[in-house]
């Protein structure tokens, strides 16, 4: 299993309830190929750039471990939420 770490960007109108339940559903995902190690909710933070003429986002960074074919399924489920405004999947090194 490899470690990996996932920062979530997402839209700061959601409510809270609807929030949980997406970030429910990405650590389903996670937990079908391995374990999430550490989920850290950063709260509302100032976007580098609007997107989507946003300028806030809603952060959550995971940290897991897992096979290798969890960062293709996961990118997948990011890009397929309206709610997910970027998001990043990256291996860490040993």
């Amino acid at each position: 299993m490899k470690k990996y770490e996932s920062i979530v960007v997402f839209r700061p109108d959601m409510e809270d309830a609807a929030r949980e339940e997406l970030l429910e559903r990405f650590k389903g995902v996670i937990e079908r190929y391995g374990s999430i190690t550490s989920v850290d909710d950063w709260g509302i933070k100032k976007l580098a750039y609007d997107i989507e003429k946003v300028s806030d986002g809603y952060y959550y960074l995971l940290n897991f471990e897992a096979s290798h074919d969890l960062p293709t399924e996961l990118e997948r489920n990011y890009k397929i939420s309206d709610q997910v405004l970027r998001y990043n999947v990256i291996r860490k090194s040993e």
